[in-house]
């Protein structure tokens, strides 16, 4: 059999060997551009992140509209994209009474029922009962401020009606958020803070899962926890105890962005100072929205600052994403 001639054999093997590099280059950019777009899918686009802001100016005449605020997202300056104002943005409040609280709590009801009439036109608002079982909705949702505050009545006040863990039926509250527009939302908590569900070793802050869970769901969905205590009628006195339910009551407001009440130890004797004070928070309230740089999933620290050192800012100590 006769062989081609050599320079047929050379011409066959360029073309060969550009076929091979040919095949591999496609190979190596399918590769690389899979990865690449694994990559980006993974981490995410920059969104947009809502976060309650109250706004406390020390300086009479410096209003909130003017206040300079700095934004940190893990670190990272962040850039704002808009500020919902109060006279711009009614609140969002949910009213949450646990059920199970000393008969005295039923003289403050009135004044949290005149608290709710009082509030900005525009203000949508939900009551409820923290209670053995599942969270009593009495009021869903509306902007008729007077049936909302008739829907107000004094706790039941009898051991029966205690929850092993308020937190729970709080997440549940909070979900109903879901259905409501974006913008300035809150909430009024009063509860002993106990989380006893599974022993007396959970009503720690750094024990109750469902407390951590709680403030999780509050951030996520930019709620503003305010919390009031109040001992229950089958309060035992253990200082341990209500130690813990205060100080898990501190940790769901601070995280949140809210504001923690407590008169001592026991009942409080009125409720009307802490209104006093929910009230000309909410007035200082914004809702801020930047653009996150960080979508990555998990807690993702917050710092929001003024460049103005008489001006306090208070908000969430984060998210999870």
């Amino acid at each position: 059999m006769m062989r081609p001639p050599l320079d047929v054999m050379i011409i066959r093997a360029a073309r060969a060997l550009l076929s091979s590099a040919l095949i591999t280059l496609v190979v190596l950019s399918h590769g690389v551009l899979a990865q690449t777009d694994r990559s980006h899918r993974s981490r995410g686009a920059p969104r947009p992140v809502t976060i309650p802001v109250t706004i406390k100016v020390q300086k009479p005449e410096v209003e909130i509209r003017v206040v300079d605020l700095m934004v940190r997202e893990d670190g990272d300056l962040q850039s704002q994209l808009s500020i919902r104002r109060p006279a711009d943005n009614p609140i969002t409040l949910a009213v949450l009474l646990q059920d199970d609280l000393v008969s005295s709590i039923a003289n403050e009801t009135k004044g949290v029922a005149d608290f709710v009439r009082q509030l900005p036109d525009g203000s949508r608002v939900m009551t409820g009962y923290i209670r053995a079982g599942s969270l009593q909705v009495r009021r869903k949702f509306t902007n008729d401020l007077e049936r909302a505050a008739a829907s107000i009545r004094p706790p039941l006040g009898t051991a029966s009606a205690s929850p092993y863990n308020p937190y729970v039926e709080i997440i549940e509250a909070l979900k109903r958020f879901d259905s409501q527009p974006l913008g300035r939302r809150a909430m009024i908590v009063v509860s002993d803070g106990l989380d006893i569900a599974h022993g007396v070793d959970s009503s720690s802050p750094s024990q109750s899962l469902d407390l951590n869970r709680a403030i999780t769901e509050a951030q996520r969905r930019s709620v503003a926890i305010y919390s009031i205590f109040a001992p229950p009628t089958a309060s035992s006195g253990n200082q341990l105890l209500i130690t813990n339910g205060q100080s898990c009551l501190q940790k769901l407001s601070d995280d949140t962005g809210g504001r923690a009440f407590f008169q001592g130890t026991g009942a409080p004797v009125s409720f009307d100072p802490f209104l006093k004070e929910i009230s000309s928070s909410f007035d200082r309230q914004i809702a801020l929205t930047y653009l996150s740089t960080h979508p990555n999933k998990g807690f993702h620290r917050l710092d929001v600052k003024s460049l103005d050192r008489d001006v306090d800012i208070r908000h969430p100590s984060g998210y999870t994403r």
